[in-house]
C-alpha cells in the first residue's frame, strides 16, 4: 500500500487518509504538470446505500515547494459541501443519474478550490460550487458514467483543470505477501519460515494484487508548470535547480469536535494536520510504529528528525535474516555502520547531478520528504518503463511518480542495496537486489497500451471506477 492504513490513528479515519500521490509532466501537454492526490482507500464498489465521498469537515491540500526549504510556496486547498436533495428517501439515487444536477441524485457534493501564495499569504479562489460526480453505482443508476466525469472536469480561473471524485485504484501491490513477514519473489522458497513446514511458499509463482477491483477518491489537478516554479517560467534545463519542485499532500481537521444529540456534530478551531504523503511507502516501511501518527502531523521541513530510520532502515536489516544466504553482501554491510545516503537522497533531498547521467532532482540540503519532480524532463511517450530511474526511464519514480510506476518493486530493490553503489562505489549489490519482484506489473511498454491497468491516456489518468454491479464479473 502506498499509503493505505499507514498509521494507527489515520487508519480509523479513512475519509482523511491520503493513499497515493502522483506528480508528472502531463501527456499531450508537456507545458503542464499533473498532480493527483488520492484519499478514502480500499473502497468496496458495492458500498450502498451510503456510498463513499469526501469529508465536508476535512481540509484537503496539495502543497508545492519550489525553493528547497521544505515549506509550501504554493498551496491548493479543497473544501467540500454535501447536499441531500430528498430527505425522505434512504436511497442514494431514485433513478438514473444522467447529469451532475439530475433530480434523481439525492446526495451531491460540490467543492471550492483556493490557491495560497506561501510567500505573501495571498488567497485566490479559483473555483466555487464545482460538482463532483456520483460514485459508479451500476448500469441502471450511472449508465453513462464517462459523461459525468467529463462534466466534472472543471476549468479553473487563471488556467488549469481540476477533478474531484471517485476513480479506480491504480496502485498495485501484493499486500498480503509483503506483510506476511516479507514474502518476496522470486526467492520465496529461501525464506526462513521460522521452522514452519508445508507453508506452500514455493507454489506462489504470481503475485496477488490486493488492490484490484477497489476504488479511491481522487483530487486531480493539471496546471501550467509556470504557475508552480519559483521564477514563473516553464523549465527547459534539466540541470537547473529551478526546474525541480517538491510535492506533498495533507488532510486536516479542526481542533475541536462536539457531538450533539441527534447524530450531528460541530467542529471549530484551527485546523490540525492528521495525514500527509510525499514519497510512497515511507510511513509504512521506514517510520517506526511509535512515530507513525507523529510523522503524519509534521511538516516536511522537520523531517531530519526521521533521518536515522532512513539511514538504517529496519527492512534492510531484516532481509538477510529472513532470507539466509540470499543477501550476503547486504548482511556484511549491515554489520558495520550502515549509512544509507542513497535512501536519504531518494526520499529526503533528491538526487544530485552526476549520480544518474543526464538527470538530477536535488533541492539542496534540507531533508524533507517530498515527491520531487524535475519539470524539464519530458514525458516518455513510448518505451516507458514502470521501474522509473531503475529502468533507465528518467520520467519515472523517483522523478515524481506516474500512475503506473511500480513503486513497491523500486523501493524494495533500493532498500535491498540496488542503489547503494550510487553513494558507495565499494559496495556490490547482491544479485537478489535487482531480482526482487512482488509478482505484479503494469503493461506500460507503450503508453498507448495502458488500458490493461484501467488507466487513461489523459486527464484524470486514473480509470473509470469499478461499479458494485460489475465488480467480480
Amino acid at each position: 500500500m502506498s499509503s493505505h492504513r499507514e498509521a494507527p490513528e489515520i487508519s480509523k479515519d479513512p475519509v482523511a487518509d491520503s493513499t497515493d500521490l502522483y506528480a508528472f509532466t502531463s501527456y499531450g501537454n508537456p507545458d503542464n504538470v499533473t498532480i493527483i492526490a488520492n484519499y478514502v482507500p480500499l473502497q468496496n464498489p458495492a458500498g450502498g446505500p451510503n456510498f463513499f465521498e469526501f469529508g465536508d469537515d476535512v481540509l484537503y491540500e496539495i502543497k508545492i515547494d519550489n525553493d528547497g526549504d521544505g515549506k509550501a510556496d504554493v498551496t491548493y486547498q479543497f473544501t467540500f459541501k454535501t447536499e441531500v436533495t430528498n430527505p425522505d428517501t434512504f436511497l442514494y439515487n431514485t433513478g438514473p443519474i444522467l447529469s451532475l444536477t439530475d433530480k434523481n441524485w439525492n446526495r451531491r457534493q460540490t467543492y471550492t478550490v483556493v490557491r495560497i501564495d506561501g510567500k505573501t499569504g495571498k488567497k485566490t479562489t479559483l473555483g466555487t460550487d464545482l460538482g463532483s460526480p456520483p460514485c459508479n453505482i451500476g448500469p441502471l443508476s450511472t449508465p453513462n458514467y464517462e459523461t459525468l466525469v467529463t462534466a466534472a472536469s472543471h476549468q479553473l480561473d487563471g488556467g488549469g483543470t481540476v477533478f474531484a471524485g471517485q476513480r479506480a485504484e491504480g496502485f498495485y501491490v501484493d499486500l498480503g505477501a509483503i506483510f506476511d513477514l516479507a514474502i518476496l519473489r522470486p526467492f520465496q522458497q529461501a525464506h526462513t519460515t521460522f521452522g514452519l513446514e508445508n507453508t506452500g511458499l514455493g507454489a506462489m509463482a504470481a503475485g496477488v494484487n490486493a488492490t484490484v477491483g477497489v476504488n479511491v477518491h481522487s483530487i486531480a489537478l493539471e496546471v501550467p508548470k509556470s504557475s508552480l516554479t519559483k521564477d514563473g517560467k516553464t523549465p527547459s534545463d534539466v540541470s537547473a535547480a529551478a526546474s525541480v519542485i517538491g510535492v506533498w499532500t495533507t488532510a486536516s481537521r479542526q481542533k475541536a469536535r462536539v457531538l450533539k444529540a441527534g447524530g450531528t456534530d460541530v467542529s471549530s478551531g484551527p485546523y490540525v494536520q492528521i495525514s500527509r504523503l510525499g514519497n510512497p511507502l515511507v510511513n509504512e516501511v521506514v517510520v517506526p510504529m511509535s512515530k507513525k501518527d507523529f510523522w503524519n502531523s509534521q511538516e516536511p521541513v522537520d523531517d531530519k528528525q526521521f533521518t536515522p530510520a532512513v539511514l538504517n532502515p529496519e527492512l534492510a536489516q531484516l532481509l538477510p535474516v529472513l532470507y539466509p544466504g540470499v543477501f550476503p553482501n547486504l548482511e556484511a554491510y549491515n554489520k558495520g555502520t550502515p549509512k544509507r545516503d542513497d535512501l536519504v537522497a531518494i526520499f529526503h533531498t533528491g538526487l544530485p547531478t552526476g549520480v544518474v547521467p543526464g538527470f538530477q532532482n536535488n533541492m539542496g540540503t534540507v531533508q524533507a520528504d517530498m515527491l520531487r519532480l524535475n519539470l524539464a524532463v519530458p514525458p516518455t511517450n513510448q518505451g516507458a518503463n514502470n521501474l522509473g530511474l531503475l529502468g533507465n526511464d528518467l520520467a519515472g519514480f523517483p522523478n515524481g511518480r506516474r500512475v503506473f510506476d511500480d513503486v513497491t518493486t523500486i523501493e524494495l530493490r533500493a532498500v535491498a542495496g540496488a542503489t547503494l553503489p550510487l553513494v558507495d562505489k565499494s559496495f556490490t549489490p547482491d544479485a537478489a537486489a535487482s531480482a526482487i519482484d512482488d509478482g505484479l506489473t503494469a503493461d506500460v511498454t507503450d503508453t498507448t497500451a495502458m488500458g490493461t491497468e484501467n488507466y487513461l491516456l489523459g486527464f484524470p489518468y486514473l480509470g473509470t471506477p469499478y461499479s458494485g454491479f460489475a465488480v467480480g464479473t
